[in-house]
């Protein structure tokens, strides 16, 4: 066979047999200059001294590339974190300025006034615990809030107490001065608290519909928080409450309804105006899986109900005098049976006379059997709805009722007694 030596890349074959592999002669390889033009002679000098010159240039530059990749590498990362710093993205953002004024009438500026009056509740009594809202009447401590909220601790028990926390932190012990059920109020009272800020009380007699809103409590115990609406009806006569078989837990309500989230907590917080004026005190809420008006557990639907200021502050004003509020009357029994549109007097039975004897209803010609339609004018369509007309004003107040009796309509005018006088 014809052999053959490697030149480089390339074979070469030759006319002598085809060795077995083995060491080739050193000074063969040695000869060799790979920079040679092929078919060159030989370089001046000898092979070997230049083949030695050639490898030292050869390593050389080896050295040099390797040498210059390295700095440029370097160089290159360099650059590159250099770049990328310049090229991060910065979003503009205004500078933090928390004491940066918000317009006095604006819900923040409303929210920054009231929330300081504003106090959160818990109640704790009878095996019950509770959370609720309250705001403070005046320096001397005084606080209104709904009957509900601190019943509890009215009740007794070895662990009745009510504990009262103000926006800044600050807790304090209260006592009950006074509540009532028919109203769905109570004032309570704090001790060795400095620096109470009243809040200011509006006249829910000004309210009218569409007039903006701001609602503060502690629903689900989360203290001060703030929602707004408006006023989206007035004068709705509401009911709640009656878990006494004898219906003197009742409250009625001739109610503001507002459509500002209120839920479970909020109670006897304050609904106040676009000045931060008290108008309401937040007392009801219809809710998604409530099957009717009061305190059930759902979230807000935007039918919440607040007790107008006039007559919260007219009650809160009597039981901060005397412990008690007095009621209004007009001195007759009426049908709650009757499903018949109006309020009708009931009959005279074995529990006396429908038509108290010498009440006001007595004086002004009322008769069992008469269906009372319109109260000052405003229709009413049930007991209900005419024993809310007359809570929402107070004794000695005067009003017309329009009176149907056998067929003939007629006004009557008449001047509201007190429950407790005619009981006495």
């Amino acid at each position: 066979p014809r052999g053959g030596r490697v030149v480089g890349s390339e074979m070469f074959i030759s006319d002598r047999p085809y060795a077995a592999p083995g060491p080739q002669p050193e000074v063969q390889w040695q000869q060799y200059d790979p920079w040679r033009t092929p078919g060159a002679g030989p370089v001046p000098g000898g092979a070997r001294r230049t083949g030695g010159r050639r490898g030292r240039l050869v390593v050389g530059a080896l050295l040099l590339a390797l040498l210059a990749g390295g700095i440029g590498g370097g160089i290159g990362v360099y650059l590159e974190r250099e770049t990328s710093d310049s090229e991060q993205i910065h979003l503009p953002q205004a500078s933090a300025d928390s004491r940066q004024a918000r317009d006095p009438d604006s819900i923040a500026g409303i929210a920054a006034r009231a929330l300081p009056s504003v106090v959160t509740i818990h109640v704790k009594g009878a095996g019950e615990r509770g959370t609720g809202t309250g705001f403070v009447l005046d320096k001397r401590g005084n606080i209104l809030t709904n009957n509900h909220v601190v019943e509890p601790a009215d009740r007794g028990g070895s662990d009745a107490a009510i504990s009262v926390t103000f926006n800044g932190g600050q807790t304090a012990r209260a006592t009950i001065i006074g509540r009532d059920a028919g109203y769905d109020l109570a004032v309570i009272r704090v001790q060795g608290v400095t620096g109470l800020k009243p809040l200011a009380l509006g006249n829910s007699d000004s309210v009218r519909v569409g007039d903006p809103v701001v609602a503060i409590g502690a629903p689900y115990d989360l203290a001060g928080t703030v929602t707004s609406g408006i006023i989206s009806a007035k004068e709705r006569p509401i009911t709640a409450g009656g878990e006494k078989s004898d219906g003197s837990d009742v409250s009625y309500v001739d109610a503001l309804q507002t459509d500002a989230p209120i839920n479970p907590g909020n109670s006897g917080g304050p609904l106040v105006d676009a000045k931060g004026r008290v108008i309401g005190i937040n007392s009801i809420i219809r809710a998604a899986d409530d099957g009717g008006l009061g305190g059930g557990q759902g979230g807000s639907i935007g039918l919440g109900f607040a007790i107008p200021i006039n007559q919260g502050k007219r009650v809160a004003e009597e039981l901060m005098n005397s412990g008690k509020a007095t009621h209004p009357v007009i001195g007759v029994t009426l049908d709650m049976k009757y499903g018949g549109d109006g309020a009708r007097v009931a009959e005279s039975g074995a529990d006396g006379p429908a038509v108290t004897k010498g009440g006001p209803g007595d004086k002004a010609g009322i008769r069992s059997g008469d269906v009372i339609s319109k109260v000052d004018g405003v229709p009413v369509r049930s007991g209900q709805e005419l024993i809310v007309k007359i809570r929402s004003h107070r004794p000695g107040d005067r009003l017309k009722l329009t009176v149907q009796r056998d067929g003939d309509e007629r006004s009557v005018e008449l001047t509201l007694g007190s429950a407790e006088d005619i009981q006495r």
